[in-house]
């Protein structure tokens, strides 16, 4: 699909257009997730981080393993790790139009604690993959299959503390319980086909933005990481941003936040998938040092997401708290390091 691309405008006219489609769904699909969330019985937090968190990642996730096939590591990985440092930050401009409350407090939940710690882990486990000995098996490193069994079983995990709580976070005037927020109309089947079409076009659109990412990268002679840091990353992670502002408006605080931090969890599986893809070896030895420092940046701002969580500050500098300065300062070096 590449090769369609014959010159710098349709390139640059196709990318902007795949960002549209990404954002339109990306609106609609919000309001579909917290229907479904309290129709099916899920509830917000898990159906955040389980099938809204992975369907809003559908356009990262296309995108890392169409270019992975393609034989573009460093562009997979950089799309998956620097979607998750930009998603991350995602969550501060929400903490921004919030104002009763820091968002962390309102919306702390024993599922988002336990999703955050997941996150964590999983993360881990792809730094040990990028910095570990080369070792592959059918060309394909064993991280991956880790990854893949670690967040099923994260997920079952998130699932038990949701059915047998055993710790729970203390009410303030500030929560927001997810029983105060009114249920949407509808048939259930009706909300399913909505949901899973404009899921179809997220899908698509991704698959655009990957394949105009590399006719960008060979036009502008910028590198794979800079270009997936910075350009692909953000623009597939556009649902995310879409889903945590319009659920805040709406009073989801443990949708918005359960997408943002399941969303990440999901992108993580991008290497592992995108791994399979890379038939050249390990896709984690076959990318640049810059995509280990995106990976340990993202470790650091979930560890200060999660602590943030824990702490619960109702209130903050411009209703920012110590958590999302420093998220944001953590994203600003991490851009910092990938452009110089």
């Amino acid at each position: 699909m590449t090769g369609l691309f014959v010159s710098p405008l349709v390139t640059y006219i196709t990318f902007a257009i795949c960002t549209g489609i990404i954002l339109f769904a990306g609106v609609r699909i919000t309001r579909l997730a917290d229907a479904l969330g309290k129709r099916t019985g899920i509830g917000s937090a898990l159906f955040g981080a389980a099938l809204l968190g992975g369907t809003t990642s559908l356009p990262g996730i296309i995108t890392s393993v169409s270019t992975a096939w393609q034989g573009y590591a460093d562009l997979a990985v950089s799309n998956a790790v620097g979607g998750i440092a930009v998603q991350t930050t995602f969550l501060i401009f929400a903490d921004m139009i919030y104002r009763r409350a820091n968002l962390e407090h309102a919306a702390a939940s024993l599922e988002n604690l336990v999703q955050c710690t997941l996150l964590i882990a999983l993360l881990s486990l792809a730094l040990l993959g990028l910095t570990g000995p080369e070792f592959s098996i059918f060309a394909v490193h064993p991280v991956s299959i880790v990854l893949l069994l670690a967040y099923g079983f994260g997920l079952r995990l998130i699932s038990d503390t949701q059915n047998q709580p055993l710790w729970f976070a203390s009410k303030t005037k500030d929560t927001k319980p997810e029983s105060e927020l009114p249920t949407p109309d509808g048939k259930l089947s009706t909300l399913w086909l909505k949901f899973a079409g404009f899921a179809a076009a997220i899908a698509i659109a991704g698959y655009g933005i990957g394949e105009t990412g590399i006719a960008i990268a060979r036009i502008t002679g910028m590198s794979e990481t800079v270009v997936g840091t910075l350009l692909t990353s953000v623009a597939t992670s556009l649902p995310e941003l879409v889903t945590v502002l319009f659920a805040v408006r709406m009073g989801a605080l443990a949708l918005a936040v359960g997408d943002i931090i399941g969303g990440n969890s999901f992108d993580v599986l991008f290497l592992a998938l995108s791994d399979f893809a890379y038939r050249d070896g390990s896709i984690y030895h076959a990318t640049t040092r810059d995509t280990g420092f995106i990976l340990a940046i993202n470790i650091l701002m979930s560890s200060v997401l999660l602590l943030g969580l824990l702490r619960r500050k109702r209130n903050g500098i411009g209703n920012i708290g110590f958590e999302g300065i420093m998220v944001l300062m953590l994203y600003a070096l991490a851009i910092y390091v990938v452009t110089t």
